[in-house]
């Protein structure tokens, strides 16, 4: 049995999940931050590039053998925009991320995407692409929708997120 919870942070690039990521492991240092887009490169699991949205494309069914490992010992905040691929009973809470659509604007305008990439983005979020696959792909129990707006709403979903796994830890003790 796991003794910490399993956590993915996920939604549209540009609505804060890395931020969110490094805030839940400062808040809880116990926990393991994993930025897959990272753990990616540091495993060698790019499966090609796509040249019009300038994005590595990811052998999603290694990078989830892997990554079981550090799932089934507990205690993961993944940060990615794909949640769907990891297994349900290796997850505790999914976490998805939402920004205004102004907001998402002018982030990802910061980042300079190429046009296919930016509009994708945006039209991920309006039509509410991540946070429909988590809702058929998990539990809809563990599955929460948490604005990400500004410094404000960081701060207190990551409060929130630090308050539920604390209740987690509890529930599952098998010493209690």
């Amino acid at each position: 049995m796991r003794k910490l919870p399993n956590i993915i942070v996920t939604g549209t690039p540009g609505t804060g999940k890395s931020t969110h990521s490094e805030r839940l492991q400062e808040l809880m240092p116990k926990m393991t931050y994993i930025s897959i887009n990272k753990y990616v490169q540091e495993h060698s699991l790019e499966d090609g590039f796509d040249e019009e949205r300038q994005s590595t494309m990811v052998d999603e069914d290694k990078l989830v053998d892997l990554l079981t490992v550090d799932l089934e010992k507990g205690g993961c905040i993944i940060d990615w925009h794909v949640c769907h691929i990891f297994p349900e009973s290796l997850i505790d809470l999914v976490v998805v991320l939402r920004t205004s659509t102004n907001r998402l604007f002018d982030r990802l305008k910061e980042r300079n995407y190429p046009e296919k990439k930016f509009m994708d983005n945006i039209d991920s979020e309006i039509m509410e692409i991540i946070l429909n696959d988590a809702r058929e792909s998990y539990d809809p129990e563990i599955v929460i929708e948490l604005h990400s707006n500004d410094n404000d709403d960081m701060e207190s979903n990551c409060q929130r997120i630090e308050s539920w796994a604390k209740q987690w830890i509890i529930d599952n003790d098998e010493d209690a």
